[in-house]
């Protein structure tokens, strides 16, 4: 018997991702080119249409609760399937008894909001799919609790936005609004007859290009009264041409319905460099840009779930806004339902950073409950991949797109970045299973990764060079060393320290090896330089690359960016003249390089319950800021005499480096701040 339920705030519920499937679903086909649709290019799964609902009480008295369901519905009561019902308002008897609700939906999500005084759905009711499996409901209590407004019926929130200038030129009106944004154009006081074009523009010579510009809305307008209109979808841009096919059409202004995510920005930042505070407002903004039903790649072109992108939004995430319910939502949505046909987004190493990302989300929250729902899915995954291992038990492309990076690479055969993720991945499915007390994939898990490790340093380490090469294809061993798998490796903590300082000073700070122009790969790059202590060097690449968009005036970061590029260059990918995204979220990363690296908070329990504090400079004047941990924050002053911290959660150790001694220091636990004062 199960009255969990009781008194809890009543909420839509439903099968366990489906409403994040359904979500994606929607997201996966609204990407358009020129008016046209452009839907991903993979499978697209779908909610089951037809569920049933069980909840067990016990009452001392009658209830009457009302019932809204998202479709169709039938309750009927203690298994008695000779009398249904499916009235909106009922009184359920008293005693106890199981209500079993089956709803019905083939176009939205078969929702179900049940209320009362003692009897609400929520999480501790139970679902199937008619497959004789009960699973806990899925929810957002804390948003989707209106029983007047559906799960298939969600939308972001939204405010009136104005442009900071509007340009009346010989044909029409040129608007900026001042920065990259992302909603609905509005026009206000229309009177005439004409039909209008719009062109849009992240860039001013994107919405000025009307044969070229990516995205643009055609609309008819006829109207002898003042009038006004919204246009039906959502755009990016910044810049807008609006052009009438007659002269006599009329406009009082132009604006819009700026589209958002409501989140909370709890991790701030401040340094003694200006550029470098910019690059941190910059990030966040990137950031929140493409964090709507889940994080987006980019909002212009693609407004697609990329595993990739997303796995580095949850890591920015945790340091920003640490919304856990955006990262559960893309990590239902990108898994999608069973079986497994194609690797996640057709990209070989995105599946094994869906594999990464589940471990961090459970290291940052400690949402156990969260990582046993997607466990028997990271199973089927799993297999899946292995099910594509060679007999040397590594990963190659079959039918797989393996991505790596926009760079001239060769990624065929064995590619070594692709070992080391897959090896990283069989190691978190090791600690899953083990949380999962899954004894005996721990220690098959476990034997995979433990083989592949010394395998890869035995195939791929290059003692002549001091590094990682690229691939093998076909038993040939192609002996170009890249970044990728170095920088990789010095993250995972795959090398000794011989290793480690080789790979440093043979790749990593070597200029003749190929350089990274993503922001995407100089995520990891950089990481990996701070792993090794080198926050000085990360300070300036951070400064010359980011600082560098932000000189050319860019208001979001790109998906994109070579200093040696000029002009229209920088605007053009994919051989198309705009192509390239210019607000993309891997853009952001500066949130988590200096929340990790120069805040220097991350946990070292589930849930922060405790967490390591090491702050360096890296060679500013002081720093300070505010990272969450869970339900709490930590606080963190820096100069070249002292370091300040607070916390309102869990046992935090300081930690600082003091000629090569590293010094640890408790952190209050009332929530008071702790001073040390530096040695010199």
């Amino acid at each position: 018997m199960k009255n969990d339920g009781i008194k809890e705030q009543a909420c839509w519920i439903w099968y366990p991702g489906d409403w994040e499937i359904y979500l994606n679903e929607q997201i996966s086909v609204r990407r358009q080119t020129r008016g046209v649709i452009y839907p991903a290019f993979w499978r697209v799964d779908r909610h089951y249409s037809s569920v049933i609902y069980k909840y067990s009480y016990e009452l001392e008295q009658p209830e009457e609760v009302s019932i809204t369901a998202d479709g169709s519905f039938a309750l009927y009561l203690d298994g008695r399937d000779n009398y249904r019902y499916n009235n909106p308002q009922m009184i359920l008897p008293a005693g106890k008894h199981e209500v079993r609700i089956a709803v019905y939906n083939n176009v939205g999500v078969p929702a179900l909001f049940v209320k009362g005084e003692n009897i609400n759905s929520n999480s501790s009711w139970e679902v199937s799919c008619y497959d004789k499996r009960w699973h806990p409901a899925g929810s957002w209590g804390e948003v989707l609790h209106d029983p007047t407004s559906s799960p298939s019926e969600f939308r972001l929130a939204t405010v009136p936005q104005q442009p900071v200038s509007v340009e009346r030129r010989s044909d029409g009106w040129l608007v900026d609004f001042g920065k990259e944004t992302f909603g609905y154009l509005q026009l206000k006081g229309i009177k005439g007859r004409s039909a209008l074009s719009v062109y849009y523009g992240e860039s001013r010579e994107e919405a000025e290009d009307r044969e070229n510009c990516v995205q643009l809305d055609l609309v008819s307008k006829d109207t002898f009264q003042t009038s006004d209109y919204t246009f039906a979808e959502a755009r990016a841009f910044r810049f807008v041409q609006v052009v009438p096919d007659t002269s006599d059409f009329q406009l009082e202004s132009i604006s819009m319905l700026y589209e958002y995510l409501p989140v909370q920005y709890r991790g701030n930042f401040r340094s003694s460099n200006d550029q470098l505070n910019k690059i941190w407002d910059t990030s966040m903004y990137t950031l929140h840009l493409n964090t709507r039903e889940f994080f987006f790649d980019g909002i212009k072109r693609d407004r697609w779930v990329w595993s990739g992108d997303a796995y580095q939004s949850y890591l920015m995430n945790y340091y920003s806004f640490f919304d856990s319910e955006v990262v559960k939502r893309t990590m239902i949505a990108l898994r999608g339902k069973d079986p497994v046909a194609l690797h996640i987004n057709t990209i070989l190493d995105y599946s094994l950073y869906w594999f990464i990302g589940i471990y961090d989300y459970y290291l940052y929250t400690g949402d156990k409950d969260f990582v046993q729902s997607q466990y028997e899915r990271m199973i089927s995954l799993m297999d899946f991949c292995l099910g594509r291992s060679n007999a040397e038990g590594m990963m190659e492309g079959i039918d797989d797109w393996v991505f790596v990076d926009w760079a001239d690479i060769d990624n065929r055969g064995e590619v070594s970045t692709i070992q080391l993720l897959l090896c990283r991945s069989l190691e978190t499915m090791a600690l899953v299973a083990e949380l999962m007390e899954d004894h005996e994939r721990i220690e098959g898990y476990r034997k995979r990764a433990d083989e592949l490790k010394p395998k890869i340093m035995e195939i791929f380490w290059d003692e002549e060079q001091g590094a990682l090469v690229h691939n093998r294809h076909e038993g040939i061993l192609n002996h170009k060393v890249t970044k990728y798998p170095n920088m990789f490796a010095l993250m995972f903590g795959y090398l000794d320290e011989v290793q480690t300082e080789s790979v440093k000073q043979n790749v990593m700070v070597n200029p003749s090896v190929q350089g990274i122009k993503t922001p995407y790969m100089r995520f990891y790059e950089l990481a990996a330089m701070c792993e090794v202590g080198e926050q000085t060097y990360v300070i300036d690449e951070m400064l010359d690359y980011w600082g560098g968009m932000l000189d050319l005036g860019a208001t979001s970061f790109w998906e994109e960016y070579d200093p040696k590029e000029t002009g229209r260059e920088h605007l053009g990918m994919y051989g198309m003249p705009y192509g390239r995204s210019l607000c993309h979220a891997w853009g952001a990363s500066p949130i988590y390089l200096i929340g990790k690296y120069f805040l220097g908070v991350k946990p070292t329990t589930p849930g922060y319950e405790t967490f390591d504090v090491e702050p360096h400079l890296g060679g500013l004047e002081w720093i300070q800021g505010t990272v969450p941990i869970g339900p709490g924050d930590v606080e963190i002053y820096m100069d070249k005499e002292k370091i300040r911290v607070r916390a309102t959660h869990g046992q935090g150790v300081l930690k600082y480096n003091y000629e090569g001694k590293l010094l640890e220091f408790s952190i209050p636990s009332d929530g008071s701040w702790g001073e040390v004062t530096i040695l010199s």
